[in-house]
């Protein structure tokens, strides 16, 4: 029988030294502050990925970055602003939106961020959220919602699922969480939107668009917290969470948000719901107030 001939594997070229042309960069190291990493956020958390989506959203809309302010408060999402390389601020906790607020109004110039999670905008510092969006002050607020109070040992807070075990709820939760698109929508925002931290493309999209309204723009991210949430909920690591994303959510944009309610273990409806234009704070200032004085 004839051996089969095996050709000498050609030689590879290796090289010592990258090219200078060589483009080193991660896409999202401009926007961090390098010096901060690595981040403190637990394995299988989604706050990673939000901040990823929100530096690709920076990008899209061509925000610059020199005349951007994130600020955050207190909690796991409250270290977003330490790792952003531009003015950040990392308040007290629930005072994000009124800080944000003094911000804007100091120098309307700005585009004031805050990014925080559900348990400092909506619990703690509900009642700024409710008479930010009601005054229409040219904010985004992007909330990172993940059903507990992750950073202080996973306490039960106003977005916690019904029969939720928490810390605080060991026989599960008692008590209706907020639907915060409909809470968002109802206090007059002009941009509302939710989104699960899987969908990174729509996330995005939806982001940049908040970034270019002028008004109180608002989008929630569902996202994991497997080390507290998740794993006193019996829900799995991670990734089982990520494919209950894909198998239960649901893109409707036309929605009546009043049916946007989420459950334990329930579908997840997704999408902008709102899209509209009205007058700012500003704008209404300018008009009743500095016109008096012309």
């Amino acid at each position: 029988m004839e051996r089969l001939r095996v050709e000498e594997p050609a030689e590879i070229e290796i090289w010592e030294e990258f090219p200078e042309e060589l483009d080193l960069e991660h896409p999202t190291e401009w926007a961090l502050r390098g010096d901060r990493l690595p981040h403190i956020w637990c394995s299988g958390c989604g706050i990673g990925a939000a901040v990823n989506a929100f530096v690709a959203a920076l990008k899209q809309a061509e925000i610059d970055i020199t005349k951007l302010c994130v600020v955050s408060g207190i909690g796991c999402t409250g270290r977003v602003a330490g790792y952003m390389n531009c003015d950040s601020f990392h308040t007290t906790h629930g005072r994000a939106i009124p800080f944000a607020i003094g911000l804007h109004l100091a120098n309307p110039d700005l585009k004031v961020v805050v990014f925080s999670g559900d348990g400092d905008i909506i619990a703690i510092g509900g009642n700024h959220f409710l008479h930010a969006a009601r005054r229409n002050l040219d904010l985004t607020v992007i909330c990172v919602n993940n059903f507990n109070y992750g950073m202080t040992g996973g306490q039960s807070g106003p977005t916690t699922h019904i029969g939720g075990r928490t810390t605080t709820t060991p026989y599960g939760n008692p008590e209706y969480a907020f639907n915060l698109p409909l809470l968002a929508a109802a206090c007059g925002a002009v941009y509302v939107a939710r989104w699960t931290i899987l969908d990174l493309g729509r996330l995005r999209n939806s982001i940049a668009k908040a970034l270019q309204k002028r008004g109180f723009s608002f989008v929630e991210i569902i996202s994991p917290c497997p080390v507290n949430y998740g794993r006193r909920n019996q829900i799995g690591d991670a990734l089982d969470e990520l494919r209950y994303y894909k198998e239960n959510t649901i893109h409707n944009p036309e929605a009546p948000l009043e049916e946007c309610d989420l459950s334990l273990r329930g579908k997840i409806i997704v999408g902008a719901f709102v899209d509209r234009e009205k007058p700012t704070f500003l704008d209404l200032y300018r008009q009743v107030v500095l016109s008096r004085w012309e």
